[in-house]
C-alpha cells in the first residue's frame, strides 16, 4: 500500500500521497464494539487512486439493526461472507502499520474512534497493535474532523463527513461504505490543506503534532461548555489520535 520515503514533507503533506482509512462497526463504543468492514485507499498527489484494500468481517457478535441500517451489512451477510475476525484484524493492523511506517499520512475521519477501536480489537484477538508494530504512537495521522475545527473554528453547522464533503466540494456517492468514506476523507483533507496553507505546507510530523494539541484544546472547550450548560461532571476525551487503554 505504501512506498517508503514518498512523504518526506519537504513541500508539505498536501502535495504528496495520502491513504484514507475507515471502519464500519457494530456501534459507537470503542471498548466493546467490533469491526464489520474496513478499507484503505491510496490517493496520489494528482488525485488518482492507485491502491485499494477492503475487508468484510464476521465480527463474532450480532450486528444491531441500527448499525446495519447505516452501513448495510446484516448479521447474516457478515456470517455468510465475512472473514474470521482474528486473522482479519491482524491483516488490517498490519496494512495500516505499513502505511505509517512508510511515513505516508493516514487520513482518518474522527481518528480517535477508528484507531482506538482497532486497538481494542487487536487486544481482543491477541494480535500486535499499531503501537506495538511501529514501536511508537501511530503517526502521521490527518483527521479532517480535528483539522476542520482548527482552521475554521467558528463555522456553524455539522462537521460529519458528508457535511465536510459538501463544504469542501468533494463528492461522496456511497456514504458509510468504508471504501467510499476513506477516499472522501482523503480528498477532503487535501482540499483543506490546499485551502489553508498554514496547515497544508506543514511536514506530516508537524501536522500530527498540531492536531494532537488542537484535539486536546477542542475537547477541553467542549467539556467546559457541557459542564456549564448541562452536565457538571461531563468528560470529553482529550487524547488523539487514539484513546489510551
Amino acid at each position: 500500500m505504501s512506498r517508503a520515503g514518498e512523504a518526506s514533507g519537504a513541500t508539505g503533506w498536501v502535495s504528496g500521497p495520502l491513504v484514507g482509512f475507515d471502519l464500519e462497526t457494530t456501534g459507537t463504543d470503542v471498548e466493546t464494539d467490533r469491526i464489520v468492514t474496513a478499507a484503505l485507499v491510496r490517493l496520489e498527489a494528482d488525485g488518482t487512486v492507485t491502491a485499494e484494500r477492503s475487508w468484510l468481517l464476521d465480527p463474532g457478535v450480532a450486528i444491531p439493526e441500527q448499525a446495519s441500517a447505516i452501513h448495510g451489512i446484516s448479521t447474516d451477510r457478515a456470517r455468510a461472507h465475512g472473514t474470521a475476525p482474528g486473522p482479519a484484524v491482524a491483516e488490517i493492523a498490519g496494512a495500516v502499520a505499513e502505511v505509517l511506517a512508510a511515513g505516508t499520512p493516514l487520513v482518518v475521519m474522527n481518528a480517535r474512534y477508528d484507531l482506538s477501536l482497532l486497538d481494542r480489537e487487536c487486544r481482543r484477538h491477541g494480535v500486535p497493535s499499531l503501537a506495538e508494530r511501529l514501536g511508537r504512537t501511530p503517526a502521521p495521522v490527518v483527521d479532517p474532523l480535528v483539522l476542520d475545527k482548527h482552521v475554521d473554528r467558528y463555522r456553524r453547522g455539522k462537521r460529519a463527513l458528508q457535511a465536510l464533503c459538501d463544504h469542501y466540494g468533494v463528492r461522496l456517492d456511497d456514504a458509510h461504505n468504508a471504501g467510499a468514506d476513506a477516499l472522501a476523507a482523503a480528498r477532503v483533507a487535501r482540499r483543506m490543506g490546499e485551502a489553508y496553507a498554514v496547515v497544508g505546507e506543514l511536514a506530516p510530523a508537524d501536522l500530527h503534532t498540531l492536531q494532537t494539541r488542537a484535539a486536546a484544546e477542542q475537547s477541553a472547550s467542549l467539556q467546559a461548555y457541557l459542564r456549564k450548560t448541562s452536565n457538571p461532571s461531563a468528560f470529553v476525551e482529550p487524547a488523539w489520535p487514539m484513546i489510551p487503554r
